[in-house]
């Protein structure tokens, strides 16, 4: 079996996007997705992403874990297929589309997509950290000198230990000298630190509010693969009309065949 795949990349977070609408790709085996996401042994990705049709929005996306596994929301996966949508001629500047958490909107604007993420009810304070679900679950703790930080070893630990084996991703995060905040990120699924991830700055843009640490509500974050901006509104501790806002680039093209 052949197929077409492109590769994408939002912040340094990569993928395999595929064009599933014919419903061909064998998305129930997880060990080809898994192969397929590595870096050594396959095309290597963060994730395996495919567009699929839905009957009631523009297109329906389908995301994997390096794993394998079919997981929660990815924003910038989510990004990235948008992209990927208005290069297949899909959808035009503006879509609308369903994923694992519900409906998404987007805009893009040359190579900068922004992507309204699911509202966030609740901020749940942890000891020193916070948790919440931005279509993704998230633990976000402040930390001191990020750079040298362990997050693999420290996020592996907080993401078994603290949230056993279904897990949460874990940010560690440090203000910045642009009034900004820096993020380093341990995902699930990837069991290892990714250069950004879309859901995981979310949370961090509203955990800083919720902290105090901001009295913005369009805050811009660093990942260690380039900067992503969440602007939001906030009522009674519920956000709402988040958008989740940076580049999503094509990479390049390749068939696959197994």
């Amino acid at each position: 079996m052949e197929y077409t795949f492109y590769k994408y990349q939002g912040t340094g977070n990569d993928f395999v996007m595929i064009d599933n609408r014919n419903n061909q790709f064998p998305k129930d085996n997880v060990e080809l997705i898994a192969k397929l996401c590595n870096r050594r042994f396959g095309v290597g990705a963060d994730g395996l992403i495919l567009l699929e049709n839905d009957e009631n929005t523009d297109f329906k996306m389908m995301y994997f874990n390096a794993d394998g596994r079919e997981s929660s929301m990815c924003g910038n996966g989510g990004r990235c297929i948008v992209a990927f949508a208005h290069f297949l001629g899909v959808i035009g500047k503006e879509t609308i589309f369903v994923a694992v958490d519900g409906v998404h909107e987007a805009i893009i604007e040359n190579d900068v997509i922004s992507l309204k993420m699911v509202n966030v009810h609740e901020v749940k304070e942890k000891g020193d950290a916070l948790f919440m679900n931005t279509g993704s679950p998230h633990h976000v703790q402040l930390v001191n000198e990020l750079k040298s930080f362990n997050v693999v070893k420290e996020g592996a630990r907080l993401r078994y230990g603290v949230y056993g084996e279904k897990g949460s991703n874990i940010n560690f995060v440090e203000k910045n000298e642009l009034g900004g905040f820096n993020i380093r990120t341990y995902e699930r699924g990837v069991e290892d630190e990714t250069l950004s991830c879309g859901t995981g700055v979310t949370a961090v843009a509203l955990g800083m509010y919720h902290l105090g640490r901001t009295n913005e509500n369009k805050v811009r974050v660093r990942a260690l693969g380039g900067h992503l901006e969440v602007t939001f509104d906030v009522n009674n501790g519920v956000y709402s009309n988040i958008f989740l806002k940076g580049e999503a680039k094509q990479v390049f093209k390749g068939e696959l065949s197994w």
